[in-house]
């Protein structure tokens, strides 16, 4: 009995253990309460130092300074579990557990991974872990101590914030014309900006008095007074609409921004209540913003005189029987040369133009055949799914320049922009007439 037992033992069969290959990551701590945590090369070097005095196989080393807050936000991380699903590795060696995972998604997907036995260990400076129970479990606890230190973060950023308001502090970077003080026991407190304070109440003043229209208040400050904000940079159009809505000018302000919380402020006012209200009351009566309108025929021309955009204004014009007609115009943004003489076109006589030019130029230039066909498939369908009718449409059929020319009166402004957009020339718009680019087969209209 005793040599059969000992024959059954000799016997035995060892399975080798496969030697696991490590991706080293090491990302940059963003978060403000880590200040002594090490460096991305600093960590690189002591897990280089683990790696050598365990005789461990890095495959890769990676880096990242993204954080580790939301789920899916961090590139190299992503490819690392990709590769490690491709079984190019299968550790990672690493500082901390936060490093890898702030969030319940990525901690998820590591899970996912040694449930899977395609992650089978992954090390940290001081910790080993791996597809056990409860070595997991630890894992997991560890993460989800860091997200919940996140969270509790963002609790009481927020308070503080929301103190401050109250306080009448301004939380955030100090509008154009104030200066953030620079104090640490003043924080939150704003200064007048002796150089650019004066010019934003000129702003206000101009629109209100003297009914400057947008375009004029960025050509005076960028041609006239070369202004810059605090980082030096200039004005935009969008910068001016959003200046002359800022309540916090006479001394209000809503923070966060259409939450319906406001606050006295304690910084001194530029300008009036009465000040901002006729201005409001003049950019609403006369000013439209283009920022978020669609017009049909933006973004596809260039001024014939200056190259400048060509950009679009919307007027509206009521007449005594209470009727209110909209307009929309089409002019050289003026952003090469503040003098141009390119004009206005009306949109109505800018699409006849544009008829014209679709009738006369080669039809190989319009280049929407490709569009055309999709369309006629299209109707195809509709017309055996729900008509019944099997008639077939060929391509050759259709006549390409009346395609053209009905979508531009009936289409939509989206796919006018995309008919004019497949022309393979440029647009020019000079003097109010529609030119395409010089040099090609027909030049004008």
């Amino acid at each position: 009995m005793d040599t059969q037992i000992s024959a059954l033992t000799s016997d035995k069969v060892v399975i080798p253990v496969p030697k696991v290959k490590y991706c080293l990551y090491a990302r940059k701590s963003t978060e403000s309460d880590e200040k002594q945590a090490l460096s991305i090369d600093s960590q690189v070097k002591e897990m280089l130092q683990i790696a050598e005095r365990d005789e461990l196989d890095i495959v890769d080393i990676r880096r990242e300074s993204h954080s580790a807050k939301d789920s899916a936000q961090r590139p190299v991380f992503e490819e690392i579990l990709r590769d490690i699903r491709s079984g190019r590795y299968t550790g990672i060696l690493t500082w901390a557990p936060d490093r890898l995972s702030r969030n319940a998604g990525d901690l998820g997907s590591l899970v996912d991974l040694m449930d899977q036995k395609s992650l089978i260990e992954i090390r940290t400076f001081g910790q080993i872990f791996t597809n056990s129970p409860s070595e997991k479990f630890l894992l997991m606890i560890l993460c989800s101590q860091a997200k919940l230190e996140n969270d509790n973060k963002s609790v009481n950023v927020k308070r503080g914030l929301r103190a401050r308001c109250e306080m009448g502090l301004w939380p955030a970077p100090a509008p154009t014309g104030y200066l953030n003080e620079k104090r640490i026991d003043r924080k939150g407190y704003v200064l007048i900006d002796e150089e650019r304070a004066p010019i934003v109440k000129q702003i206000f003043e101009k629109v209100a008095n003297e009914k400057w229209s947008g375009r004029k208040l960025y050509n005076w400050l960028k041609f006239d007074l070369n202004f810059k904000t605090i980082g030096n940079k200039n004005f935009t159009l969008g910068n001016i609409y959003t200046l002359l809505d800022n309540t916090f000018y006479y001394g209000t302000f809503e923070y966060p921004r259409k939450s319906g919380n406001w606050y006295a402020g304690k910084h001194q006012p530029i300008i009036t209540k009465e000040l901002f209200d006729q201005t409001q009351k003049q950019v609403k009566s006369q000013f439209v913003k283009s920022e978020g309108k669609e017009f049909a025929f933006t973004k596809l021309m260039t001024c014939g005189l200056c190259k400048s955009g060509i950009t679009a204004e919307e007027k509206f014009k009521k007449q005594k029987n209470g009727n209110i007609h909209r307009y929309v115009y089409y002019v050289c943004a003026r952003s090469k040369d503040r003098n141009c003489k390119g004009g206005y076109i009306n949109e109505k006589d800018l699409l006849i133009q544009f008829e014209n030019l679709i009738e006369k130029i080669d039809i190989d230039e319009i280049g929407i055949r490709g569009k055309i066909r999709a369309e006629v498939e299209r109707f195809k369908k509709f017309q055996q799914v729900l008509l019944g009718r099997k008639e077939k449409i060929q391509i050759e059929e259709i006549d390409i320049r009346n395609y053209a020319k009905y979508l531009l009166r009936e289409g939509m402004d989206v796919e006018k922009r995309e008919l004019l957009g497949c022309l393979k020339s440029r647009l020019t718009l000079k003097e109010g007439a529609v030119f395409l680019a010089p040099g090609d087969k027909f030049e004008s209209v």
